[in-house]
């Protein structure tokens, strides 16, 4: 498992440095740069000549690069182009917490929902309870989130008026955007579920725990469920990484204080070491749960084994 493991961070690591290289000279291709647009478009060509020196962009682009991750191997991803006197590191630090919150209790209640659903769905099979699961499932993948999201403030926002449309801080300011960012996972999860413990109880251990006398409860929650979540963790991985990232949508409409409006506000921006911040974040970020997800496998299933 050792070995394992150090493989796979070494092709993390190999990974992240293609990723970095690519990113970075695809920013660079586009025509113009960070103060040739928007409210600085009429900036005197003298000043912009002196901003782009003093950020470094009137350099070649190799010796842009170079200069990039000699500072990237010091843990400094940079000063924003466009929140001046801010570092990267300062706006990805004071803005993650807050989506890492809401992205986290909605995958806690994704998960308390979802394989539930999707084990009374699979025992159920042709019934009211899986037809039920299945249409709900069916809903919360069709439906767009900001849809969702519009739907619940009009009800409980305007009509009602029992809930907050936004703000934070407070604990009745999480459960819009929770329940807005956990409807699509929770269709997933209970589709998995569903689909893996349909394959699982037809196996014979399955068959044999029963013919032992043992209650069904234990057959299915002990033996069962352990390989019927297989599926389940593996969508876990990109989902963690997605939803504690930020969702730029379910944050400008709840108005939270999260990351993800620097996904989309730095391409617009062309804010080239916000942009590069956030890719190199995310990346790290899904590499590292693709990996523990890599390992689960092992605890979860011990017919996993990997090559040491």
């Amino acid at each position: 498992m050792l070995k394992y493991i150090i493989k796979r961070v070494l092709i993390a690591a190999v990974s992240m440095v293609l990723l970095i290289t690519i990113t970075f000279f695809l920013m660079h291709a586009v025509p113009g740069s960070p103060f040739s647009a928007g409210d600085q478009k009429n900036l005197n060509p003298e000043v912009r000549e002196a901003i782009e020196a003093h950020y470094g962009l009137n350099l070649p682009v190799y010796e842009q690069y170079f200069n990039y991750m000699t500072d990237l191997l010091h843990g400094d991803l940079g000063m924003s182009m466009k929140k001046t006197n801010y570092t990267v590191n300062e706006l990805i630090s004071s803005s993650f917490p807050a989506s890492a919150q809401i992205g986290l209790w909605a995958i806690v209640v994704s998960l308390f929902i979802g394989i539930p659903l999707g084990v009374i769905a699979a025992l159920k099979r042709g019934g009211i309870a899986d037809m039920a699961s299945m249409t709900l499932a069916t809903i919360g993948i069709s439906i767009p989130t900001f849809v969702i999201a519009m739907l619940l403030m009009y009800v409980f926002c305007m009509e009602f008026s029992i809930l907050p449309s936004h703000g934070w801080g407070q604990a009745v300011n999480y459960i819009l955007p929770v329940v807005c960012l956990c409807m699509s996972p929770i269709a997933n999860i209970t589709r998995l579920t569903r689909s893996s413990m349909m394959e699982v109880v037809q196996q014979d251990y399955i068959r044999t725990a029963r013919s032992k006398g043992l209650p069904e409860f234990t057959v299915i929650g002990k033996h069962g469920m352990r390989n019927a979540v297989v599926p389940v963790v593996t969508y876990l991985g990109p989902l963690v990484a997605n939803l504690t990232t930020g969702s730029f949508a379910i944050e400008r409409i709840f108005m939270v204080p999260g990351i993800g409006r620097y996904f989309v506000n730095s391409v617009s921006d062309r804010d080239y070491t916000m942009i590069m911040g956030m890719t190199i974040f995310f990346g790290i970020f899904i590499m590292i749960c693709t990996l523990i997800v890599d390992i689960a496998y092992a605890l979860i299933d011990p017919r996993v084994r990997y090559e040491e």
